[in-house]
């Protein structure tokens, strides 16, 4: 089940992509005001270019230097839900779904350092760099806790926030996940390219790349985005996210994720099998599986609607069984 990176897959990609701890509520409460007055410091800077009447975006600066932009949907004193977008992505990788949360979920994606318009270090890229970023992020918004969602590598960077913050963690999504690269074939091919990368990345290699996670027909437009989106990642972090990723097993770490969790995968994921989705739900102590027949490794662009659907349900059900508690 290999990357389908070979540049001769553009023009089928092209034609398919042209058919078609405290209760949360006390943080909550606390949350929007303590934003307000870190805007007023300039630890928050407002962005100008918001999308919508619906969409707020701004751009946060941490204490380690780096500035990561974040864009959020709901009302802010509602349940969050911390959104990781994956490998040379950005925070547009959500842009499909954003809007389609219910105001009850505060939905936050923010672009993971090394990536789109964020900050990006000469080293650390591992995924407890990319985990303690999230985390920081989190105490600058005020959030105490939150619902971690993440898709492909943000799926293992929200593990490492659930195994070494379970107190910041009320629930985890994991979408398109692993517990571990090793022995991946998919993966191993993708590492052979990619360790001999120089820039620019070429085009033809992003639209495969991207194009390799789909198993039904999105907007061409949309994909093009996602293209443009990879292509601001450097030639040295396509090498370093990856290789982080690789070098780190979490199946041992799992059994320490307390958690409840939402395993979301794909019948038609050509990188991570079904096999890996076993891993997760036998090891994670409060697991369970949202199984998508005919989406590939990117569910939440395939089928947006029912993702968005799905993890509203499942935030919501976190709010209500931590009102009660």
């Amino acid at each position: 089940m290999a990357f389908n990176i070979e540049t001769s897959a553009v023009a089928s990609a092209t034609s398919t992509c042209w058919a078609a701890a405290a209760p949360i509520t006390d943080t909550l409460n606390r949350s929007a005001s303590t934003a307000r007055k870190r805007v007023e410091k300039g630890e928050i800077a407002l962005g100008e270019d918001i999308m919508s009447d619906n969409l707020r975006s701004y751009t946060i600066r941490l204490d380690n230097g780096l500035s990561f932009p974040c864009v959020e949907h709901g009302n802010p004193a509602a349940t969050p839900l911390l959104l990781l977008h994956g490998y040379t992505d950005s925070w547009r990788s959500f842009e499909p779904v954003l809007q389609k949360f219910p105001a009850s979920v505060r939905a936050i994606a923010f672009t993971q350092r090394g990536h789109g318009e964020a900050g990006k270090p000469a080293e650390g890229y591992n995924p407890r760099d990319f985990a303690s970023d999230a985390v920081a992020l989190l105490d600058r918004l005020g959030i105490g806790r939150a619902v971690i969602a993440g898709h492909s590598m943000g799926s293992f960077v929200a593990q490492r926030i659930a195994i070494d913050h379970p107190d910041r963690v009320a629930g985890l999504v994991l979408e398109g996940s692993f517990p571990t690269m090793t022995g991946n074939a998919g993966v191993d091919e993708l590492w052979r390219e990619v360790e001999h990368f120089t820039d620019p990345v070429k085009r033809d290699f992003a639209f495969a790349f991207q194009s390799s996670t789909l198993a039904q027909p999105i907007p061409r437009a949309l994909l093009e985005t996602f293209v443009d989106e990879s292509l601001k990642t450097p030639a040295r972090i396509w090498k370093s996210a990856l290789r982080g990723l690789m070098d780190v097993d979490h199946t041992a770490e799992l059994t320490l994720i307390r958690a409840p969790t939402l395993v979301m995968w794909g019948a038609a994921d050509a990188l991570f099998p079904r096999s890996d989705q076993d891993v997760l739900l036998a090891r994670i102590p409060n697991a369970q599986l949202s199984l998508y027949d005919r989406a590939g490794h990117s569910i939440h662009w395939e089928e947006p609607l029912r993702f968005a659907s799905d993890v509203a349900a499942f935030v919501e059900a976190r709010t209500t069984s931590q009102q009660a508690a």
